[in-house]
């Protein structure tokens, strides 16, 4: 069904519009509060990143909350994927964060788990839905639901991103470069690394409510790799504002992405016999991971784009290991959700089971050159499905001969066909995408002319 709120992960938009203000915030807390209360006592925990936005929003969800019977743990700037670990062991029926991840600080959302610390399903989310529609009515006085503050929840992720790792770790006289883009990670993500032994130069753990994600963290690298250059650390680390992503910088002070992320871990994983499975990406994983995860003789699958389809097909095949190249990685046998630390953590165990820099344990994914070509179009959905166009892209994908691949995708949220090429060759591969777009540009104006 259509859902007229939710989007893919939760909900969000600018502060001030027609979701993210505070009578919509109220509201929805009851709603929520409705669907859960179902006559019985229940508790719900809630967490935040570090926009000025999210006082507003923390105290309408509260109200809301309350006005349904239902009881409120306040955990203050959190991490999202603390949220998903805390629901689960504080035995909460949901957990909501209130993040708009890496946008810019005037964006703000809710993102919701339910109790076992997985994305809300989707029929819980249009029952959600179908409150929000009716008018909002209050619970008798003597069962309003409360409010209090957990002090130690930082502590208590912390251990627990510890304890996700060997405890023969000791990064004593490693120096590690992190970036938490003023954002929730700010007061966790270090004292994590530097109660493992390291050394830590802390970046971005000064927000003001306004500097979210603003020229810094893994959307914004650039100041990572100078730190990381000039500092000679063994490392860089990059978190976006809610901290589920992560991306990394290595001795040199080159990006490692997603991509090699994924390719890091399942290589430290196999060598141990830890891997159990295969490996999960996306439509816009780069082709050279597929590649380097076969020479392994690791399966791999695809899903949309996505984290949640991402765990989706984790739990459908059992398998542990999957992400996204933007940093969304998750590992299922320690968390239920995509985890910044947690993947970091995850990499700096293989640079230590291997005793080796991250950049040569990324030497064996060679990333393919990937074009895409944005064709601007209002029925780019109708175009990809002509079979003029799909015999163009089989005649691309012969001519590739396996060593690359083809991604025709309407965008989501623009009149536009994105046209996607990898293959080993960065010129026959650009020639190759505009042969594409080409031929979607033609059948489109031969519609119009129809």
């Amino acid at each position: 069904m259509t859902r007229k709120y939710f989007g893919t992960d939760g909900i969000r938009g600018r502060v001030g519009g027609d979701l993210i203000h505070p009578e919509f915030a109220l509201k929805l807390g009851w709603a929520i509060g409705r669907v859960l209360a179902n006559g019985a006592r229940k508790k719900v925990i809630i967490g935040k990143d570090t926009r000025v936005s999210g006082y507003l929003i923390e105290s309408a969800l509260e109200a809301g909350l309350c006005a349904a019977g239902v009881d409120i743990q306040l955990l203050g700037p959190m991490p999202t994927p603390a949220i998903s670990y805390l629901t689960r062991t504080l035995r909460a029926s949901a957990g909501i964060v209130i993040s708009a991840s890496h946008n810019p600080f005037y964006d703000n959302g809710m993102k919701f788990f339910s109790s076992d610390g997985l994305k809300l399903p989707d029929a819980i989310e249009l029952e959600i839905e179908a409150e929000l529609d009716k008018p909002l009515t209050m619970v008798d006085s003597k069962l309003l639901g409360k409010a209090t503050r957990l002090g130690d929840a930082p502590g208590r992720y912390i251990e627990f991103c510890k304890s996700t790792v060997n405890t023969k770790i000791n990064l004593t006289g490693w120096k590690i470069a992190v970036d938490c883009a003023n954002g929730a990670t700010y007061h966790i993500a270090p004292n994590v690394f530097r109660e493992l032994g390291a050394e830590v130069i802390e970046v971005g753990v000064k927000p003001d409510g306004f500097n979210i994600n603003t020229d810094c963290g893994s959307t914004h690298p650039e100041r990572l790799q100078a730190i990381v250059r000039e500092s000679k650390a063994n490392i860089g680390i990059a978190f976006d504002g809610d901290g589920d992503r992560v991306l990394m910088v290595d001795e040199t002070g080159a990006t490692v992405d997603g991509d090699e992320i994924l390719y890091v871990i399942a290589k430290h994983r196999l060598a141990r016999s830890k891997l159990f499975g295969g490996v999960v990406g996306t439509q816009m994983t780069n082709f050279g991971l597929e590649l380097a995860l076969r020479e392994m003789k690791i399966p791999f699958l695809r899903t949309n784009v996505g984290d949640r389809y991402v765990l989706e097909a984790l739990i459908q095949h059992e398998w542990q290991l999957g992400g996204e190249t933007s940093g969304h990685i998750v590992c299922r046998d320690k968390t239920h959700t995509g985890d910044g630390i947690i993947a970091a953590l995850q990499v700096l165990y293989s640079m230590f089971y291997f005793d080796q820099h991250l950049s040569v344990l990324k030497r064996g994914m060679e990333k393919l050159p990937q074009i895409q070509i944005n064709v601007p179009m209002t029925d780019a959905k109708a175009i990809a499905q002509l079979p003029k166009m799909q015999e163009v892209v089989r005649q691309v994908e012969n001519d590739l001969k396996g060593d690359g691949r083809v991604l025709l995708r309407p965008s989501g949220t623009e009149p536009l066909l994105r046209v996607m090429v990898e293959g080993t060759d960065s010129n026959r591969v650009r020639l190759l995408a505009q042969s594409i777009a080409d031929c979607a540009t033609e059948l489109m104006l031969s519609r119009k002319q129809d």
